[in-house]
């Protein structure tokens, strides 16, 4: 199937049918593999998608061994009443990388709109490119957070479990440098249900808010920072091993619903980070 390509500032592809009622299913899954390791993010609009759930996790199995939650192989990002986790709620959610909280962590996410919010009521997912951030950054900058590690506890209702990864760390298949960074949640924007427990060690507490403050300056720099606004039908595949990726507040009650599926690596990646898991 022919398919017409466009890039994404400042990273990305967008990938879009030449014929109406081109099904998403048709497309290479090798190729684009090979396109979300080059480009990092594709997203394909305009396709038939998924008529159903148990449709949706079948294509996924197609890019490889699906992580299992206790919910199951999809995950329903729908706002909740009275959410218990802040990925329920219609917060913004601080950029961080999946898996970091379990026994292994995913190389691929693929979201899946099945309904988008409508136009102003926000809702967009937030991706930032830890290699070109890395690139950009000056020498002061880099030789700041690699001294510095988070050490992060979690607890909701799939895990309970601590993390300490240094900030500039290792991509694990291909050897280069990423950064590991779960953002501190903002107190001026807005509640935020369930916080994880974070603190950053290897520098002195004099030293933090300027660390803080360069490594979110560098990761929402518009060099290295994408807002993806859903349209329904898109399917967005993101590597997860070099990006980080959080969520911008959504009116309530908006129609806002995301399907989401983890792909782990060939061979599974067993989380390099992790203290404690239960």
């Amino acid at each position: 199937m022919t398919y017409k390509t466009t890039p994404i500032q400042p990273f990305g592809l967008l990938l879009q049918p030449q014929q109406f009622q081109d099904d998403v299913s048709m497309l290479n899954v090798d190729h684009l593999r090979e396109l979300v390791w080059r480009e990092h993010l594709i997203v394909l609009r305009g396709f038939n998608t998924f008529e159903d759930t148990e449709s949706f996790s079948t294509y996924c199995e197609s890019w490889g061994e699906i992580s299992i939650w206790p919910f199951g192989k999809v995950l329903e990002l729908i706002e909740q009443d009275n959410p218990e986790d802040h990925i329920f709620d219609n917060s913004y959610v601080p950029l961080h990388w999946d898996g970091m909280y379990r026994p292994q962590v995913p190389e691929f996410q693929i979201f899946h709109c099945v309904k988008a919010p409508l136009s102003g009521q926000g809702g967009r997912t937030t991706f930032s490119n830890t290699i070109l951030a890395l690139k950009n950054a000056s020498v002061e900058e880099k030789t700041l957070w690699n001294k510095v590690a988070g050490v992060y506890h979690r607890k909701m209702e799939f895990y309970h479990s601590k993390t300490v990864a240094p900030i500039i760390d290792k991509h694990p298949h291909q050897g280069f440098s990423v950064i590991r960074y779960n953002e501190p949640p903002s107190l001026d924007r807005g509640r935020f249900v369930n916080p994880p427990e974070l603190e950053f060690t290897g520098i002195g507490a004099e030293k933090l808010p300027d660390f803080h403050f360069t490594l979110k300056n560098a990761l929402y720099d518009s060099c290295n920072f994408y807002a993806h606004e859903w349209q329904t039908g898109d399917v967005v595949i993101a590597n997860n091993f070099s990006l980080l990726h959080g969520r911008e507040a959504f009116v309530s009650k908006s129609p806002r619903h995301l399907q989401r599926v983890h792909i782990l690596s060939n061979p599974p990646l067993d989380n390099p980070h992790l203290e404690s898991y239960k």
